[in-house]
């Protein structure tokens, strides 16, 4: 018989996100054995019965619900994960912590700032433990990257420069709002490259790098009406489509931003480049476990970029893997974030980032849309540590 602690999950979401959180609990076992928790999926909820059994049998939950409420009020589930629309984050998450249970909450936290604040003091009132999937900082490479940030080993950071390039929205048909395109909704969404895409940089970037301290932005819309799902009607576009903005870091270096929907021929382009006085690192999430490094203090004949490639042992979590060589992809870091996140109930810690920082992250957002749209600096009144 098993004397694993049981951490019961109640799924709310059954799109992308709903599918590479449930593989990841049902992952975490099987590559994680030594933990004390072990994640036991007792409910997913959406609204259509026939879908979310479907999901329900797919991957193994005990239970449907087609209420977030009734799932939210069960006795049997212990932590609440909320992969729904932006726009329904902070209710189910109020009401979750309410109702004291733990959560874990799909990224951005929410649709401005004010929500998120609400969401903060709701979990901090309650008590209860938070985590939010900025998942990206779970893959090896990047925590690597981490690492020798913190060594010293870049010397003074200069710069920090980052990317996330796609082109789905290019196409002036295509419409806005509704199951698969509420992005494309301000109401639903908040915003649109600079929450979807920029905040999982932004996350990165001052989990590596330190707070930002103010920014300078300019946001595009490019097709300013599209025909809504829900409606049929024809309306304004109120997302942003592409943002470009530069910053200060708090200490001292320069930081340059860029997302768009419109970069013809890019799926998923997400890079990070950081300078420093004595070296320098950068990172492709197409290549992603790879880091390439430079080192100024190398002997000049044989100074150059250097390929570290992330699947040794002794690299951040590969011992959990398979040998030296032999890479994992995208889906790892969700598993690594769940494991995380039940290593933090054993150690009675927060497991990073938690609804408060990443309330700092909702912070440079916001003041990236209000930069852009006075067209001048705003303050971001960032305000904490990043670990």
């Amino acid at each position: 018989m098993s004397t694993k602690k049981q951490l019961r999950i109640g799924l709310i979401g059954t799109g992308f996100m709903g599918r590479t959180h449930s593989n990841g609990y049902n992952r975490v076992p099987n590559f994680f054995p030594e933990l004390e928790f072990t994640p036991v999926l007792k409910a997913v909820c959406s609204r259509n019965a026939e879908k979310v059994q479907a999901f329900a049998d797919q991957w193994g939950y005990e239970s449907i619900e087609t209420d977030w409420k009734a799932l939210i009020a069960r006795d049997d589930i212990d932590a609440v994960d909320i992969c729904t629309p932006n726009d329904s984050h902070a209710e189910i998450a109020i009401a979750a912590a309410k109702a004291g249970k733990m959560i874990l909450c799909e990224k951005p936290l929410s649709r401005n700032l004010a929500e998120g604040q609400a969401m903060v003091d709701a979990i901090e009132k309650a008590g209860v433990q938070s985590t939010v999937w900025y998942n990206y900082r779970r893959l090896p490479a990047v925590t690597l990257a981490k690492q020798i940030v913190d060594s010293g080993k870049l010397g003074k950071i200069y710069h920090y420069r980052a990317n996330f390039l796609q082109d789905w929205t290019i196409s002036a048909d295509l419409p806005q709002g509704g199951t698969g395109l509420w992005r494309m909704d301000s109401e639903a969404a908040g915003s649109g490259v600079t929450g979807d895409l920029l905040a999982h940089c932004i996350d990165t970037a001052m989990w590596l790098n330190g707070a930002i301290t103010d920014v300078s932005a300019v946001t595009e819309t490019f097709v300013k009406e599209r025909m809504h799902q829900l409606t049929g009607k024809v309306q304004p576009v109120g997302i942003d489509d592409a943002c470009i903005f530069h910053c200060h870091f708090a200490n001292g270096s320069l930081g340059l931003f860029e997302s768009t929907r419109y970069a013809r021929g890019h799926k998923a382009l997400y890079t990070f480049e950081i300078n420093g006085a004595d070296a320098s690192i950068r990172w492709d999430l197409h290549d992603l476990n790879r880091l390439e490094y430079f080192d100024h203090r190398d002997e000049s004949i044989v100074r150059g970029w250097r390929s570290i490639i992330v699947t040794d042992g002794d690299q951040p979590y590969m011992n959990k893997w398979w040998v030296g060589g032999l890479g994992i992809g995208y889906e790892h870091s969700f598993i690594h974030q769940v494991a995380d996140f039940l290593k933090s109930l054993e150690a009675g810690t927060p497991c990073s980032p938690t609804f408060k920082e990443a309330l700092q992250t909702q912070k440079v957002c916001e003041a990236v849309i209000e930069s852009a749209n006075s067209r001048s600096w705003k303050d971001t009144n960032v305000d904490g540590d990043f670990v």
